[in-house]
């Protein structure tokens, strides 16, 4: 199945939230995760890989105050939004490929994200931060 986005809102700038990403129907492990962000008119933006081992990457854009968890038992990753700013609005995207697809190498070792090369995708969590 598709994965499933929550925890989305609207925040002062500053302040914090935490996205969740359940997915069903596959097994977590076999997959990489990544989540992207999107505003109107702007192309798709990969801001964070994670996969079951291994060191999750971020784009520079969040790095530092974007984190991520996951329960593998509950096919659960998490995306800890941190010290948001205005420019972090945007309508964030759970994505999943296949662990030996060329998106799982791109967002593993070079950090990099194509969201076409992702074949699952959750229907979006919006967030909106004001300053």
């Amino acid at each position: 199945g598709q994965p499933v986005e929550s925890g989305g809102g609207s925040v002062q700038a500053g302040g914090s939230l935490k996205l969740s990403c359940k997915v069903s129907g596959y097994t977590y492990s076999n997959f990489c995760m990544a989540w992207f962000r999107q505003t109107t008119g702007k192309e798709r933006e990969g801001i964070a890989s994670i996969w079951s081992e291994g060191t999750p990457r971020y784009a520079d854009s969040v790095k530092g105050r974007f984190g991520s968890a996951q329960d593998s038992a509950k096919n659960t990753l998490y995306l800890q939004m941190n010290s948001l700013k205005p420019e972090d609005t945007a309508m964030n995207y759970c994505a999943a490929a296949k662990s030996d697809q060329l998106a799982c190498y791109l967002g593993k070792n070079e950090g990099s994200w194509s969201h076409p090369l992702y074949k699952y995708w959750g229907q979006g969590t919006q967030v909106t931060v004001s300053s």
